[in-house]
């Protein structure tokens, strides 16, 4: 029996100053901030257990937001208590599972890569072009904190499908 399928919601990520993350996603990808900073602490309130649940005892805290884009998609900006947030060694481990970056959609993915990049981001690859007949393409960037987005000319749907 197939299922009918489902809808995207949000992806999380982690980064050191959810403060300053905020304020980049808002200001270089034109996010909305829906709700946060939140503070989680870990005790016997709703959320402390709710929290203790997902991340395991010993979390002591954190911090996150929520933030969506033009399509109501969002992206969950996390800060960690314990341990420490701090960055990867290598950023882009595209060889093992789970996710490895996220994408957005802009019209004009060279002025999109080069808004990231002149915010503290960076581009981590040129533009490719997927079908130049029809004006697709993508270019892999990076948040200041290392978090990978790919930027794509045109919905996913339209792109792939």
């Amino acid at each position: 029996m197939a299922h009918p399928p489902v809808a995207l919601s949000h992806v999380g990520a982690t980064v050191p100053d959810l403060p300053a993350a905020i304020a980049w996603y808002r200001r270089i990808l034109g996010f909305y901030l829906l709700a946060g900073p939140i503070e989680v602490i870990e005790d016997d309130s709703p959320l402390g257990r709710a929290a203790a649940g997902i991340y395991g005892e010993g979390f002591c805290g954190f911090q996150f937001a929520h933030l969506c884009g033009a399509d109501g998609i969002g992206v969950e900006l996390f800060h960690f208590k314990n341990p420490p947030t701090s960055a990867r060694e290598n950023n882009f481990e595209f060889w093992k599972t789970g996710i490895n970056h996220f994408a957005i959609t802009a019209a004009d993915v060279d002025e999109m890569a080069s808004r990231i990049a002149e915010g503290g981001g960076r581009i981590r690859s040129a533009v490719v072009t997927i079908d130049p007949e029809k004006g697709y393409a993508i270019v892999y960037c990076e948040d200041p904190w290392g978090t990978v987005i790919e930027v794509c000319s045109h919905p996913y749907a339209q792109m792939w499908g």
